[in-house]
């Protein structure tokens, strides 16, 4: 069976996925993990990708990013082994770290909310997976975007693009109070169990989304280009 084209084009906003080799693990430990954002940084440096959200799982992870340029295949190709010639080194092993193809997904960011609901799916992945305990906020997870959110602009990874999605949410300024409005709008204090009530709106929202960006996925902007 053909392998199905990849959309490339100026300004193109993607979910990305991929999975670890046979399901095992991407990550072993925390150094892992900070080597992955550490390579995620090289890489927007190098392709000018901006990122409005990610989330690291045991055996995956979700990316959420946006293409100034034309440039995901060849970023994709330059970040993914990298990221799997870094972790076999650290850990003396060989082959394959992730598996086949990464799956990526065109996101509507023209205003639509449809890039909230994305990046609620993306940073609600620890609730979906019940690594977050009821009691527990979303910023307890370490390893998503979220936390980033909540941080001020001289604390936060500087390559996380973080006004496309307040603006989506209605808020106006990357401020103190628009950061509280933030955590509250994702379950603030309620935790995981906000979480969860996010999570219901935001598989439904992602659904009829998707529908909507397949039936136009080949309109002005988009084009096939590439493997």
């Amino acid at each position: 069976m053909a392998r199905k084209f990849r959309l490339q084009y100026e300004g193109a906003v993607y979910h990305l996925i991929n999975r670890g080799d046979r399901q095992e693990p991407i990550f072993r430990d925390d150094l892992d993990r900070r080597l992955f954002l550490k390579t995620l940084g090289e890489a927007c440096e190098k392709t000018d990708w901006q990122v409005h959200a990610w989330c690291l799982m045991k055996n995956h992870f979700h990316l959420v990013l946006e293409t100034p340029q034309a440039n995901l295949l060849s970023g994709m190709k330059w970040f993914l082994g990298t990221c799997t010639g870094r972790f076999n080194r650290r850990h003396k092993v060989f082959g394959h770290l992730f598996s086949g193809r990464y799956k990526s997904l065109i996101v509507d960011s023209s205003g639509t909310g449809y890039l909230r609901t994305v990046c609620d799916y993306v940073h609600l992945n620890p609730v979906r997976a019940k690594v977050l305990k009821s009691a527990q906020r979303l910023s307890d997870y370490a390893w998503s975007s979220y936390g980033e959110y909540l941080k001020s602009p001289a604390r936060r990874l500087c390559w996380l693009r973080v006004d496309p999605l307040l603006g989506e949410m209605h808020i106006p300024r990357d401020t103190p109070a628009g950061r509280r409005e933030f955590e509250e709008a994702n379950g603030g204090t309620a935790g995981a169990r906000g979480g969860r009530r996010t999570m219901e709106r935001s598989e439904a929202r992602l659904v009829l989304g998707r529908r909507s960006i397949s039936a136009g996925a080949f309109g002005a902007n988009g084009r096939k280009d590439g493997p």
